[in-house]
């Protein structure tokens, strides 16, 4: 009787996140945020339902494990996300910098030119 009640609370709890999982990825590409959102999730609900079962409870722990990891997830995807935009930025005022050396390398030996001739 006891596996009844687990499998009608883990059943649709697993349709629910198979479902939202899927209605969400249809907008895009992920974001880092939203990939580690979604791996933490996966990880704490896998850890949740073993240490749920192991106090028989797995539908339970795997709820309560898959939302800390996602909470966890979504933090550390945060920070990952911005170190990502952060370089991209970086990369940007470098290729601003490579080209205003460019520039100016031309425009000098432009003058070196110019005084030659003279």
């Amino acid at each position: 009787m006891k596996a009844t009640r687990v499998r009608s609370f883990v059943y649709p709890a697993v349709a629910a996140v198979m479902f939202s999982a899927l209605v969400g990825c249809a907008g895009g590409s992920l974001s880092t945020r939203e990939k580690a959102a979604g791996v933490g999730a996966l990880g704490g609900a896998a850890a949740g339902g073993i240490i749920g079962s192991a106090v028989r409870h797995p539908g339970a722990g795997a709820l309560i494990g898959a939302a800390l990891g996602l909470g966890a997830g979504a933090l550390v995807g945060d920070q990952l996300q911005g170190r990502d935009i952060e370089a991209q930025r970086q990369d940007q005022q470098i290729q601003r910098n490579q080209a205003e050396l460019e520039r100016q390398r031309l425009e000098l030996e432009r003058i070196k030119r110019q005084k030659s001739e003279y």
